[in-house]
């Protein structure tokens, strides 16, 4: 046997996978570090390889933000984790417009980079981040004054509310950083410095997993502070990554620096930035109103209903998020691509990364549909709770393969410039389709959260084959920005 094991170690074959799996780690090390390729240049699969890497760790870095607060939140209680996902489905309006802003900042700069302009590369991401201080600031006055009305207008009793609104002031008030974040690391990945965006996350993941159960609970002179602990540990963790992202910006040695002389407000280059967000702000607003519609009819079922759906969607977004590195990476190639005056190629980038996407999420939604309840159990222990949650998350999981390709096509679409059509498919997916038939199976055919779940894999499967088509089009390569 050992003379085997020796005639295998030896071969050629062994000699090859040695060889290769040094080159995959090199590879996959350039990737986490960083490097200062052209894009446009070395070979695509390498391309995609440095650019997708760091981009789908940055998105797991920021979907476990969400695990870890829901995590200790479930030791609260299952009303508590109600809140929780009733704020987390209205910061959704905050996400659509620091996505929109994103998608915008990335078709802008990315753009740039491929025609070889740095200094408006730069000019450009200036712009970008002034471009968010009014949403945000005026976003985060009306969350301070108005949480427990909206709270209340989700269908949250005010019992709940009383207890546990401070959690939806503090994390609509400080929105502002969120949106920060989003077009800083936007402002990152666009120049191909994916592995500072993600490094950023990674900073501002490690003060909320120690700052969460410390303020949550108290610790020694640390008071509990309960739900509001883990809203002041996440706004912590946040501004944490934003300090080090402008320091980045201004003194770091990456692909884009800022300098003190050359920032002027350009509004040329804000209302190329708007106009392009108004179309991205405006699919994202739609789809995530929808989510808000359907956790407004989930809360007629009871708070056990929605804290089993909040749980399951924290883990169907925990596994999203990394496909959105690919949808991420995809956008980015597009716009440089699309730059350089390689359209062909950037279609070609496309289709491999959507590939990629397709199996990254079958994998993960098959894991979700075999062993569901293993998963909501490792949050809370509530039978009804995890029952609910396990379902919703068997249902929801079906449709992975189809939200893998849909997310990268999406993002391509919108990275090449073209934000109205995405825009016009999320009105016909999302509010013809969606709610109406959340509503129709929910009460018309008696399913109630069961239908709820089953109408937003039809959605999504619709959304991705309209996206096809659109893409299949070839219309996009074709945008000006």
């Amino acid at each position: 046997m050992n003379k085997l094991f020796n005639d295998i170690a030896n071969s050629d074959f062994a000699t090859i996978l040695l060889f290769r799996l040094k080159r995959l780690w090199k590879i996959l090390m350039e990737a986490i570090n960083g490097n200062s390729e052209d894009f446009t240049a070395i070979s695509l699969k390498r391309a995609i390889f440095l650019l997708s890497v760091p981009m789908i760790l940055e998105m797991a870095m920021e979907s476990v933000f969400a695990v870890v607060d829901i995590f200790f939140v479930s030791k609260l209680g299952s009303e508590a984790v109600a809140v929780v996902g009733i704020t987390e489905t209205i910061t959704t309006v905050v996400y659509a417009i620091g996505a929109g802003l994103n998608v915008a900042a990335t078709a802008v700069i990315s753009r740039r980079i491929g025609e070889k302009n740095s200094k408006a590369a730069n000019n450009a991401s200036f712009q970008a981040i002034l471009t968010v201080l009014i949403p945000g600031i005026s976003i985060g006055i009306a969350g301070i004054l108005f949480s427990e009305d909206i709270l209340m207008l989700m269908g949250i009793e005010r019992s709940m509310v009383n207890s546990f609104s401070s959690y939806t002031t503090i994390i609509l008030g400080s929105n502002i950083v969120i949106m920060i974040i989003f077009v800083i690391n936007a402002i990152f990945r666009s120049v191909g410095d994916a592995a500072l965006a993600m490094k950023v996350l990674l900073i501002a993941n490690i003060f909320n997993l120690i700052l969460d159960p410390l303020l949550i609970f108290g610790w020694g002179p640390v008071p509990c502070l309960g739900i509001k602990g883990a809203a002041i540990a996440t706004t912590i963790g946040r501004a944490m990554a934003v300090l080090i992202q402008f320091y980045l910006l201004f003194r770091g040695n990456g692909r884009i620096k800022l300098i003190k002389k050359d920032l002027k407000l350009d509004y040329k280059v804000i209302l190329s930035i708007l106009r392009l967000s108004v179309g991205t702000i405006g699919q994202n607003l739609i789809a995530t109103a929808s989510w808000i519609a359907l956790m407004r009819i989930l809360a007629e079922f009871g708070s056990s209903v929605l804290a089993g759906y909040t749980i399951a969607l924290r883990l169907i977004i925990f596994a999203l998020l990394p496909s959105l590195g690919f949808g991420n990476a995809a956008s980015t190639l597009v716009g440089q691509n699309l730059g350089a005056k390689s359209p062909a190629r950037a279609e070609k980038a496309v289709w491999a990364i959507g590939k990629q996407s397709m199996l990254f999420l079958s994998t993960i939604g098959l894991c979700f549909i075999i062993f569901p309840e293993f998963w909501i159990k490792i949050f809370i222990q509530e039978q009804e709770v995890v029952k609910i949650g396990a379902r919703g998350l068997q249902i929801i999981s079906l449709g992975y393969a189809s939200y893998g390709l849909g997310i990268v096509l999406v993002h391509s679409i919108n990275g090449a410039g073209d934000t109205f059509t995405p825009t016009f498919l999320n009105i016909v997916s999302f509010w013809l389709f969606e709610i109406p038939m959340a509503l129709l199976l929910a009460y018309v055919f008696g399913l109630r959260e069961n239908g709820v779940f089953i109408s937003i894999v039809l959605a999504e499967t619709f959304m991705t084959l309209s996206a096809l088509w659109v893409f299949h089009r070839g219309n996009w390569k074709t945008r000006q920005v």
